[in-house]
Protein backbone atom coordinates (compact mmCIF):
# COMPACT_ATOMS: atom_id res chain seq x y z
CA UNK A 1 0.00 0.00 0.00
CA UNK A 2 1.06 3.44 -0.53
CA UNK A 3 1.99 5.02 2.67
CA UNK A 4 -0.85 8.01 2.21
CA UNK A 5 -3.72 5.83 3.10
CA UNK A 6 -1.96 3.88 5.52
CA UNK A 7 -1.11 6.90 7.28
CA UNK A 8 -4.69 7.75 6.89
CA UNK A 9 -6.08 4.95 8.63
CA UNK A 10 -3.61 4.99 11.42
CA UNK A 11 -4.72 8.58 12.50
CA UNK A 12 -8.22 7.24 12.13
CA UNK A 13 -7.73 4.00 14.23
CA UNK A 14 -8.95 2.21 11.67
CA UNK A 15 -5.77 -0.27 10.73
CA UNK A 16 -7.26 -3.14 12.31
CA UNK A 17 -10.37 -3.09 10.28
CA UNK A 18 -10.84 -4.84 6.66
CA UNK A 19 -11.20 -2.77 3.96
CA UNK A 20 -12.97 -3.34 0.95
CA UNK A 21 -11.20 -1.31 -2.31
CA UNK A 22 -12.84 -0.55 -5.40
CA UNK A 23 -9.83 -0.59 -8.78
CA UNK A 24 -10.44 1.51 -11.49
CA UNK A 25 -8.87 0.86 -14.73
CA UNK A 26 -8.90 3.41 -16.92
CA UNK A 27 -6.97 4.64 -20.18
CA UNK A 28 -4.86 6.88 -20.89
CA UNK A 29 -5.48 9.63 -22.50
CA UNK A 30 -3.19 10.68 -25.02
CA UNK A 31 -1.03 10.30 -28.30
CA UNK A 32 2.12 8.84 -29.51
CA UNK A 33 5.45 10.79 -29.90
CA UNK A 34 8.34 8.28 -31.10
CA UNK A 35 8.39 5.67 -28.15
CA UNK A 36 6.55 8.27 -25.65
CA UNK A 37 2.52 8.47 -25.09
CA UNK A 38 1.05 11.08 -22.99
CA UNK A 39 -1.44 13.77 -22.76
CA UNK A 40 -0.47 17.02 -24.80
CA UNK A 41 -1.51 18.76 -21.19
CA UNK A 42 -3.42 17.70 -18.16
CA UNK A 43 -4.12 18.75 -14.92
CA UNK A 44 -6.17 19.57 -11.73
CA UNK A 45 -9.11 22.45 -11.46
CA UNK A 46 -11.15 23.27 -8.44
CA UNK A 47 -14.44 25.46 -8.69
CA UNK A 48 -13.06 27.37 -5.71
CA UNK A 49 -9.93 29.75 -5.68
CA UNK A 50 -8.45 28.72 -2.76
CA UNK A 51 -4.78 30.64 -2.95
CA UNK A 52 -5.70 34.32 -4.51
CA UNK A 53 -2.74 36.99 -5.29
CA UNK A 54 -4.62 39.55 -5.85
CA UNK A 55 -7.50 41.62 -5.24
CA UNK A 56 -8.80 40.64 -8.45
CA UNK A 57 -9.59 37.40 -8.31
CA UNK A 58 -12.50 36.09 -6.53
CA UNK A 59 -12.98 32.96 -4.21
CA UNK A 60 -15.93 31.54 -7.04
CA UNK A 61 -13.66 32.59 -9.78
CA UNK A 62 -12.05 28.39 -9.51
CA UNK A 63 -8.58 27.68 -10.38
CA UNK A 64 -6.22 25.20 -12.47
CA UNK A 65 -2.73 23.58 -11.87
CA UNK A 66 -1.72 22.91 -15.79
CA UNK A 67 1.34 20.65 -16.74
CA UNK A 68 2.82 19.38 -20.08
CA UNK A 69 2.54 15.81 -19.99
CA UNK A 70 0.71 13.40 -18.05
CA UNK A 71 -1.02 14.90 -14.84
CA UNK A 72 0.74 13.77 -11.82
CA UNK A 73 3.06 16.92 -11.73
CA UNK A 74 -0.48 18.89 -11.28
CA UNK A 75 -1.53 16.51 -8.61
CA UNK A 76 1.47 15.26 -6.65
CA UNK A 77 3.59 18.31 -5.57
CA UNK A 78 6.92 18.27 -6.70
CA UNK A 79 10.64 19.67 -5.30
CA UNK A 80 11.84 22.07 -7.47
CA UNK A 81 9.29 21.79 -10.24
CA UNK A 82 6.11 23.71 -10.49
CA UNK A 83 2.81 23.50 -12.46
CA UNK A 84 1.27 26.77 -14.19
CA UNK A 85 -1.43 28.31 -11.75
CA UNK A 86 -4.67 29.96 -13.75
CA UNK A 87 -7.10 31.74 -11.82
CA UNK A 88 -10.39 30.80 -14.64
CA UNK A 89 -12.41 34.16 -14.74
CA UNK A 90 -8.56 36.19 -14.75
CA UNK A 91 -6.55 33.91 -16.76
CA UNK A 92 -3.97 36.16 -17.82
CA UNK A 93 -3.44 37.50 -14.40
CA UNK A 94 -0.23 35.47 -13.11
CA UNK A 95 1.27 34.64 -9.63
CA UNK A 96 4.45 35.05 -11.00
CA UNK A 97 5.38 38.24 -13.65
CA UNK A 98 8.63 39.39 -13.87
CA UNK A 99 10.17 36.93 -17.17
CA UNK A 100 13.03 35.87 -14.78
CA UNK A 101 10.46 34.60 -11.94
CA UNK A 102 8.21 32.91 -14.77
CA UNK A 103 11.52 30.98 -15.79
CA UNK A 104 12.72 30.14 -12.52
CA UNK A 105 9.09 28.71 -11.78
CA UNK A 106 8.08 26.79 -14.76
CA UNK A 107 7.67 23.37 -15.21
CA UNK A 108 11.55 21.40 -15.64
CA UNK A 109 10.15 17.68 -16.46
CA UNK A 110 7.48 16.12 -17.92
CA UNK A 111 6.05 12.55 -17.36
CA UNK A 112 5.39 10.30 -20.12
CA UNK A 113 4.81 6.69 -20.27
CA UNK A 114 7.74 5.32 -22.07
CA UNK A 115 6.28 2.95 -24.71
CA UNK A 116 9.65 1.00 -24.94
CA UNK A 117 10.44 0.23 -21.56
CA UNK A 118 6.54 -0.09 -20.58
CA UNK A 119 6.77 2.44 -17.55
CA UNK A 120 6.14 5.95 -16.55
CA UNK A 121 9.16 7.86 -16.82
CA UNK A 122 10.60 11.80 -15.97
CA UNK A 123 12.57 13.92 -18.90
CA UNK A 124 13.75 17.06 -18.65
CA UNK A 125 11.68 19.36 -21.07
CA UNK A 126 14.66 20.18 -23.04
CA UNK A 127 15.74 16.69 -23.80
CA UNK A 128 12.27 16.13 -24.25
CA UNK A 129 12.21 18.12 -26.88
CA UNK A 130 15.28 17.54 -28.77
CA UNK A 131 13.37 13.96 -28.55
CA UNK A 132 9.76 15.48 -30.07
CA UNK A 133 10.73 18.27 -32.41
CA UNK A 134 7.71 20.14 -33.64
CA UNK A 135 5.68 17.00 -33.86
CA UNK A 136 3.91 17.74 -30.46
CA UNK A 137 0.21 20.09 -31.15
CA UNK A 138 -0.26 23.08 -29.67
CA UNK A 139 3.28 23.73 -28.87
CA UNK A 140 2.66 27.76 -29.85
CA UNK A 141 0.21 27.97 -26.99
CA UNK A 142 2.09 25.77 -24.59
CA UNK A 143 5.49 27.48 -24.86
CA UNK A 144 7.02 30.98 -24.60
CA UNK A 145 10.58 31.75 -25.70
CA UNK A 146 12.66 32.72 -23.10
CA UNK A 147 15.21 35.01 -24.73
CA UNK A 148 17.66 37.87 -23.33
CA UNK A 149 15.50 38.40 -20.11
CA UNK A 150 12.61 38.47 -22.05
CA UNK A 151 9.48 36.26 -22.25
CA UNK A 152 8.07 36.55 -25.78
CA UNK A 153 5.24 34.56 -27.67
CA UNK A 154 5.71 31.35 -30.10
CA UNK A 155 4.99 32.88 -33.55
CA UNK A 156 4.62 30.30 -36.57
CA UNK A 157 7.40 26.99 -36.06
CA UNK A 158 10.26 29.93 -35.23
CA UNK A 159 12.63 27.64 -36.65
CA UNK A 160 15.51 29.46 -35.12
CA UNK A 161 14.38 28.65 -31.75
CA UNK A 162 16.74 26.42 -29.72
CA UNK A 163 15.13 24.08 -27.16
CA UNK A 164 16.83 25.15 -24.37
CA UNK A 165 14.81 28.24 -25.22
CA UNK A 166 11.31 27.30 -24.63
CA UNK A 167 9.61 27.56 -21.37
CA UNK A 168 6.13 25.84 -20.55
CA UNK A 169 4.20 29.15 -19.57
CA UNK A 170 0.57 28.20 -20.96
CA UNK A 171 0.17 31.73 -21.78
CA UNK A 172 -1.10 30.91 -25.40
CA UNK A 173 -3.62 28.47 -23.68
CA UNK A 174 -4.81 31.29 -21.20
CA UNK A 175 -5.33 33.51 -24.19
CA UNK A 176 -8.07 30.96 -25.14
CA UNK A 177 -10.97 30.53 -24.86
CA UNK A 178 -10.11 27.30 -22.93
CA UNK A 179 -10.34 28.68 -19.30
CA UNK A 180 -14.00 29.89 -20.03
CA UNK A 181 -14.65 26.35 -21.12
CA UNK A 182 -13.34 24.73 -18.13
CA UNK A 183 -14.76 27.34 -15.59
CA UNK A 184 -18.17 26.29 -17.58
CA UNK A 185 -17.84 22.44 -17.01
CA UNK A 186 -16.99 23.12 -13.08
CA UNK A 187 -20.12 25.59 -12.67
CA UNK A 188 -22.38 22.72 -14.50
CA UNK A 189 -20.68 20.07 -12.32
CA UNK A 190 -20.80 21.85 -9.08
CA UNK A 191 -24.37 22.74 -9.86
CA UNK A 192 -25.22 19.17 -10.11
CA UNK A 193 -23.72 17.67 -7.34
CA UNK A 194 -24.82 20.60 -5.09
CA UNK A 195 -21.17 21.69 -3.79
CA UNK A 196 -17.80 22.84 -4.96
CA UNK A 197 -15.93 20.51 -6.97
CA UNK A 198 -12.24 19.35 -8.52
CA UNK A 199 -11.69 17.84 -11.71
CA UNK A 200 -8.79 16.09 -13.40
CA UNK A 201 -8.28 16.43 -16.89
CA UNK A 202 -6.46 15.84 -19.87
CA UNK A 203 -6.13 17.17 -23.59
CA UNK A 204 -4.50 14.97 -25.82
CA UNK A 205 -4.47 17.69 -28.34
CA UNK A 206 -8.24 17.51 -29.90
CA UNK A 207 -10.43 17.06 -27.48
CA UNK A 208 -10.46 17.86 -22.96
CA UNK A 209 -10.85 14.79 -21.45
CA UNK A 210 -12.66 15.12 -17.83
CA UNK A 211 -11.18 11.63 -15.95
CA UNK A 212 -12.26 12.58 -12.32
CA UNK A 213 -14.53 14.56 -10.69
CA UNK A 214 -15.04 15.06 -7.02
CA UNK A 215 -16.79 16.87 -4.41
CA UNK A 216 -14.34 19.24 -2.65
CA UNK A 217 -14.49 18.49 0.47
CA UNK A 218 -12.92 15.06 -0.39
CA UNK A 219 -10.23 16.41 -1.90
CA UNK A 220 -6.43 17.54 -0.56
CA UNK A 221 -8.06 20.88 -0.54
CA UNK A 222 -8.36 22.21 3.11
CA UNK A 223 -11.30 21.65 4.69
CA UNK A 224 -13.76 24.12 5.74
CA UNK A 225 -13.48 25.07 9.80
CA UNK A 226 -15.66 27.89 10.40
CA UNK A 227 -13.89 31.07 12.24
CA UNK A 228 -14.89 29.92 16.57
CA UNK A 229 -17.57 32.41 17.95
CA UNK A 230 -17.47 33.36 21.52
CA UNK A 231 -13.63 33.75 22.00
CA UNK A 232 -13.23 35.79 24.83
CA UNK A 233 -11.54 39.15 23.53
CA UNK A 234 -8.75 38.78 25.70
CA UNK A 235 -7.27 35.97 24.00
CA UNK A 236 -7.59 37.18 20.18
CA UNK A 237 -4.56 37.87 18.51
CA UNK A 238 -5.53 39.37 15.26
CA UNK A 239 -8.01 38.72 12.70
CA UNK A 240 -8.35 39.75 8.99
CA UNK A 241 -11.75 39.89 7.05
CA UNK A 242 -9.89 40.69 3.06
CA UNK A 243 -8.31 38.08 0.57
CA UNK A 244 -8.37 34.91 3.45
CA UNK A 245 -7.98 31.99 1.49
CA UNK A 246 -9.16 28.45 3.41
CA UNK A 247 -6.21 26.99 6.00
CA UNK A 248 -5.63 26.24 9.78
CA UNK A 249 -2.15 26.72 11.43
CA UNK A 250 -2.88 25.24 14.56
CA UNK A 251 -0.55 24.56 18.13
CA UNK A 252 1.31 28.12 17.35
CA UNK A 253 4.66 28.42 19.68
CA UNK A 254 6.19 31.05 18.58
CA UNK A 255 5.69 34.58 16.68
CA UNK A 256 7.97 36.10 15.00
CA UNK A 257 7.07 39.57 14.41
CA UNK A 258 8.91 42.39 12.90
CA UNK A 259 6.61 45.89 13.19
CA UNK A 260 6.72 47.65 10.04
CA UNK A 261 6.59 50.87 12.24
CA UNK A 262 10.07 49.60 13.47
CA UNK A 263 11.31 47.84 9.82
CA UNK A 264 10.82 51.55 8.54
CA UNK A 265 12.77 53.62 11.24
CA UNK A 266 16.12 51.31 10.28
CA UNK A 267 18.16 53.80 8.96
CA UNK A 268 20.78 51.77 6.27
CA UNK A 269 20.22 49.11 3.86
CA UNK A 270 22.62 46.56 5.90
CA UNK A 271 20.49 47.12 8.84
CA UNK A 272 17.57 45.63 6.44
CA UNK A 273 19.48 42.85 4.94
CA UNK A 274 20.35 41.97 8.84
CA UNK A 275 16.61 41.49 9.27
CA UNK A 276 16.54 39.36 7.00
CA UNK A 277 19.77 37.41 8.09
CA UNK A 278 18.03 37.14 11.19
CA UNK A 279 14.66 35.52 9.82
CA UNK A 280 16.87 32.99 7.86
CA UNK A 281 18.31 31.87 11.12
CA UNK A 282 15.06 31.79 12.94
CA UNK A 283 14.14 29.61 10.17
CA UNK A 284 16.25 26.89 10.50
CA UNK A 285 16.03 27.41 14.55
CA UNK A 286 12.61 26.94 15.78
CA UNK A 287 10.38 24.06 15.06
CA UNK A 288 8.95 23.43 11.74
CA UNK A 289 5.49 24.11 11.51
CA UNK A 290 5.03 25.33 14.87
CA UNK A 291 5.70 29.27 14.39
CA UNK A 292 4.02 32.23 11.88
CA UNK A 293 5.92 35.05 10.32
CA UNK A 294 4.65 38.51 10.46
CA UNK A 295 6.32 41.17 8.66
CA UNK A 296 5.89 44.56 6.41
CA UNK A 297 3.76 44.32 3.42
CA UNK A 298 5.75 42.68 0.97
CA UNK A 299 8.00 39.55 1.94
CA UNK A 300 10.76 39.20 -0.17
CA UNK A 301 11.50 42.44 -1.60
CA UNK A 302 14.58 42.27 -3.56
CA UNK A 303 14.32 46.05 -5.43
CA UNK A 304 13.51 48.60 -2.90
CA UNK A 305 13.50 46.36 0.09
CA UNK A 306 12.09 49.18 2.29
CA UNK A 307 8.72 47.90 1.20
CA UNK A 308 9.59 44.29 2.90
CA UNK A 309 12.32 42.04 4.63
CA UNK A 310 14.64 40.69 1.78
CA UNK A 311 14.12 37.11 2.16
CA UNK A 312 14.02 33.99 -0.39
CA UNK A 313 11.68 30.89 -0.04
CA UNK A 314 14.89 29.03 1.86
CA UNK A 315 14.66 32.16 4.83
CA UNK A 316 10.97 30.79 5.32
CA UNK A 317 10.52 27.37 4.47
CA UNK A 318 9.36 26.00 7.61
CA UNK A 319 7.41 28.52 8.78
CA UNK A 320 3.58 27.71 8.89
CA UNK A 321 2.02 30.79 7.93
CA UNK A 322 3.34 34.01 6.61
CA UNK A 323 1.79 37.18 6.94
CA UNK A 324 1.86 40.33 5.49
CA UNK A 325 1.05 43.54 7.91
CA UNK A 326 -0.51 46.53 5.76
CA UNK A 327 -0.05 49.69 8.31
CA UNK A 328 -1.96 52.91 7.01
CA UNK A 329 0.54 55.73 6.53
CA UNK A 330 -1.84 58.88 6.89
CA UNK A 331 -4.64 58.03 4.82
CA UNK A 332 -2.35 55.73 2.50
CA UNK A 333 -2.70 51.92 2.65
CA UNK A 334 0.55 50.26 1.38
CA UNK A 335 -0.03 47.44 -1.24
CA UNK A 336 0.69 43.71 -0.05
CA UNK A 337 2.08 41.52 -2.35
CA UNK A 338 0.46 38.43 -1.65
CA UNK A 339 3.36 36.46 -1.11
CA UNK A 340 3.81 36.56 -5.08
CA UNK A 341 7.86 36.75 -4.46
CA UNK A 342 7.39 32.86 -3.59
CA UNK A 343 4.12 32.35 -4.28
CA UNK A 344 4.31 28.79 -5.80
CA UNK A 345 7.10 28.07 -3.41
CA UNK A 346 3.99 29.03 -0.65
CA UNK A 347 1.34 26.64 -2.92
CA UNK A 348 3.42 23.65 -3.33
CA UNK A 349 4.90 23.55 0.46
CA UNK A 350 1.28 24.40 1.63
CA UNK A 351 2.24 27.75 3.73
CA UNK A 352 -0.66 29.23 4.57
CA UNK A 353 -0.69 33.20 3.73
CA UNK A 354 -2.45 35.88 5.00
CA UNK A 355 -2.61 40.06 4.57
CA UNK A 356 -3.60 41.50 8.05
CA UNK A 357 -4.50 45.17 8.05
CA UNK A 358 -4.61 46.35 11.92
CA UNK A 359 -5.62 50.32 11.35
CA UNK A 360 -9.15 49.12 10.33
CA UNK A 361 -11.42 49.62 12.68
CA UNK A 362 -13.31 45.96 11.98
CA UNK A 363 -10.42 44.13 12.88
CA UNK A 364 -8.58 42.41 15.86
CA UNK A 365 -4.81 43.35 16.49
CA UNK A 366 -3.59 42.49 20.23
CA UNK A 367 -0.87 45.04 20.37
CA UNK A 368 -0.28 44.56 23.82
CA UNK A 369 0.34 40.60 23.06
CA UNK A 370 2.20 41.21 19.71
CA UNK A 371 3.99 44.19 20.91
CA UNK A 372 4.42 44.31 24.71
CA UNK A 373 5.35 40.68 25.12
CA UNK A 374 8.78 39.72 26.13
CA UNK A 375 11.18 39.57 23.48
CA UNK A 376 13.02 35.88 23.33
CA UNK A 377 15.04 36.87 20.33
CA UNK A 378 18.69 36.81 22.46
CA UNK A 379 17.45 33.41 24.15
CA UNK A 380 16.36 31.87 20.40
CA UNK A 381 19.02 33.23 18.41
CA UNK A 382 21.93 35.10 20.52
CA UNK A 383 23.76 36.34 17.01
CA UNK A 384 21.16 38.62 16.37
CA UNK A 385 20.35 40.08 20.12
CA UNK A 386 21.30 43.48 18.47
CA UNK A 387 18.21 43.02 16.55
CA UNK A 388 15.63 42.96 19.17
CA UNK A 389 14.20 46.60 18.55
CA UNK A 390 12.92 45.24 15.65
CA UNK A 391 12.88 41.41 15.33
CA UNK A 392 10.55 39.88 17.99
CA UNK A 393 10.54 36.40 19.15
CA UNK A 394 7.28 35.54 21.42
CA UNK A 395 7.16 32.34 23.65
CA UNK A 396 3.67 32.21 23.34
CA UNK A 397 3.41 29.00 25.94
CA UNK A 398 5.15 31.46 28.42
CA UNK A 399 3.19 34.33 28.03
CA UNK A 400 -0.14 32.36 27.32
CA UNK A 401 0.04 30.10 30.43
CA UNK A 402 0.61 27.26 28.76
CA UNK A 403 -1.45 27.59 25.94
CA UNK A 404 -0.56 27.87 22.18
CA UNK A 405 -2.21 30.34 19.41
CA UNK A 406 -4.27 28.80 16.92
CA UNK A 407 -5.22 30.49 13.46
CA UNK A 408 -8.78 29.69 11.58
CA UNK A 409 -8.75 31.07 8.31
CA UNK A 410 -12.42 30.51 6.25
CA UNK A 411 -12.43 31.64 2.95
CA UNK A 412 -16.24 31.61 2.62
CA UNK A 413 -16.62 34.14 5.05
CA UNK A 414 -13.34 35.84 4.15
CA UNK A 415 -12.36 35.79 7.84
CA UNK A 416 -9.71 34.92 9.87
CA UNK A 417 -9.12 34.69 13.43
CA UNK A 418 -5.51 34.28 15.55
CA UNK A 419 -6.57 33.30 19.40
CA UNK A 420 -5.15 31.58 22.72
CA UNK A 421 -6.64 28.04 23.97
CA UNK A 422 -5.45 24.59 24.89
CA UNK A 423 -2.97 22.77 22.35
CA UNK A 424 -5.02 20.32 20.47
Amino acid sequence: FHPDPIEYRRSRGLLDFQEQMGILIQEVVGLEVGNMKMPVFAGVAFSRCEMRWSPRIRHTDGMARLVLGLGTRAVDRTVDDYPVLVALEQPTLRAVQQPDEVYRYSQGNVDVIDLNQGQFDSIPIEEFLRRVGRKLPYMNKIFSIYRHREMLPMVGLMAQVEPSELVVTFDGLVRSDFPASLKTMLDLLESGLGEPVDVEFAHDGKNLFMLQCRALSLSSLAQRIPVPANVDIGDQIFSANRYVQMATSPNIEYVVLIDPRDYEKLPTREDMLRVGRAVSALNQILPARRFILMGPGRWGSRGDIRLGVPVTYSDISHTAMLVEIARQRGSYVPDVSFGTHFFNDLVESKIAYLPVYPDDKRVVWNEEFLCGSPNALADVAPAFADMEHVVRVIHVPDIAAGRLMHVVMDAEADRALAFLAPPK
